[in-house]
């Protein structure tokens, strides 16, 4: 239980892309460096989609040529397919994630296909960047609930992710998309998932609309599962969540576990920063108890 965690930064991708106001490309960049400067050497800086379906993505290939001056951090960008992936590695990515969802009603609403579609649609890129030296990870979506399936076997979790594994990523982030699920069910199905794919290489990406996201990453820790994803400010959400909440603030697991004698490697104060600045930009409080807290601690010494 004391061995450290690696947080995957997940608010410059997959926190503004849910948020409803566009940031812009310089903004973006000084956040990741920001981040970066905290001690989150994992950060996904972008997504090379449509602008069209996703707005708030918009110049990510801008973004990611921005920070590429930044040492010692690994940049992770979200691509649906091989147009995707080409945009990506024009723009200089030497990580990329992939996206599929372990329910059927999701990917139809989400990618407009079905989950075996969605696999054909990137296997070309798993096996370009296998030629390209280009790193994969996996993503699955909705693996403790869907808003249109309602409860998911975990055994169709496990076989989603022992495919993506058989396909060449090198890790599989599995994700509670709307934040239904508890501790005891999160447990199941990584039990059942590390039956296809070894705990050291899955992810947690826990979202917190039911204020259950942390017990399940202790409960995760408890399953041998190192790797986080999570936002900073708890930025984001789903748009098909009434009142979801974005991922698991990175604030906020930071405290835990530093608080239980797990090291992150990461600066909270320096992380706070970075995570008010941003607030700034959106014109909106970060939704991390712990950002909340401290902010009001600073300004109660400050009176």
């Amino acid at each position: 239980m004391s061995d450290p965690v690696r947080i995957v930064e997940m608010g410059p991708r997959d926190g503004l892309q849910n948020e409803k106001t566009l940031v812009g490309v310089e903004a973006r960049i000084a956040f990741i460096e920001a981040l970066v400067g905290a001690g989150l050497h994992t950060v996904e800086v972008g997504a090379f989609v449509s602008p069209k379906a996703i707005p708030q993505m918009a110049s990510s290939d801008a973004v990611l040529r921005g920070v590429s001056h930044v040492k010692g951090a690994e940049f992770h960008v979200l691509v649906p397919n091989e147009k995707g992936y080409d945009a990506a590695r024009a723009a200089g990515a030497k990580v990329v994630s992939v996206f599929a969802a372990a329910s059927e009603g999701f990917s139809r609403a989400n990618i407009n296909c079905t989950v075996a579609e969605s696999i054909e649609r990137f296997k070309p890129v798993l096996a370009r960047a296998r030629d390209d030296g280009v790193k994969v990870r996996g993503y699955i979506s909705c693996v403790l609930g869907c808003p249109f399936d309602g409860e998911i076997k975990p055994k169709a979790v496990a076989d989603l992710a022992g495919t993506l594994w058989d396909l060449g990523c090198y890790e599989i982030s599995l994700g509670d998309t709307i934040g239904v699920g508890t501790p005891a069910k999160a447990k199941e199905m990584l039990r059942v998932v590390a039956a296809n794919v070894p705990a050291a290489k899955l992810a947690m990406h826990f979202h917190d609309t039911y204020g259950q996201a942390l017990a399940n990453l202790y409960a995760g820790l408890e399953e041998g599962v190192r790797v986080i994803d999570a936002a900073a400010g708890g930025l984001g959400g789903c748009p098909y969540a009434p009142g979801a909440t974005g991922n698991v603030a990175t604030e906020d697991v930071v405290y835990m576990f530093e608080g239980m004698g797990v090291r992150t490697g990461v600066d909270i104060d320096k992380l706070l920063a970075a995570t008010n600045a941003m607030s700034v930009v959106l014109g909106k409080p970060p939704v991390s108890r712990v950002a909340s807290a401290l902010n009001a601690k600073k300004k109660r010494a400050a009176s």
